[in-house]
């Protein structure tokens, strides 16, 4: 099993609020850098989008505790592994929060040695991008 777990980043924002904002998928898309997603879509509770040189990966919300976690999985899209994505959310007091993204797929040697890297380096983007949102 392999696992890729982002950056804990502190954000000047509640858990409530971020989990109000991140437990809707039509939220997500201010989260990606519009230079490399395309093709975005979704609904409340899933999402499919193109990734510069990747196929379409779509999502699914399949498990949510308010405030505090969001759990993901791979959903209709043409990723050749299935995954799961972990949202944490930790409050900090009533107006700041930590978030970090813990991903999980079982992954053959020679995927893993092709995503470990592009995948961290996305998952960190995403919980940074985290801290500019205007919730």
């Amino acid at each position: 099993m392999t696992k890729i777990e982002s950056d804990i980043v502190e954000t000047n924002k509640s858990a409530e609020k971020l989990y109000n904002f991140l437990t809707d998928f039509n939220n997500f898309k201010s989260l990606l850098p519009e230079d490399k997603v395309s093709d975005f879509q979704s609904t409340n509770d899933t999402c499919s989008f193109v990734v510069k040189s990747m196929p379409t990966i779509g999502m699914k919300i399949v498990d949510k505790t308010p405030h505090t976690q969001i759990n993901i999985v791979s959903h209709q899209g043409k990723v050749p592994f299935d995954f799961t994505l972990l949202v944490k959310l930790t409050a900090i007091d009533d107006s700041n929060s930590k978030i970090q993204m813990i991903f999980e797929a079982d992954l053959n040697m020679m995927i893993r040695m092709m995503v470990e890297k592009p995948l961290t380096n996305f998952f960190n983007m995403l919980v940074h991008k985290v801290k500019e949102l205007p919730v």
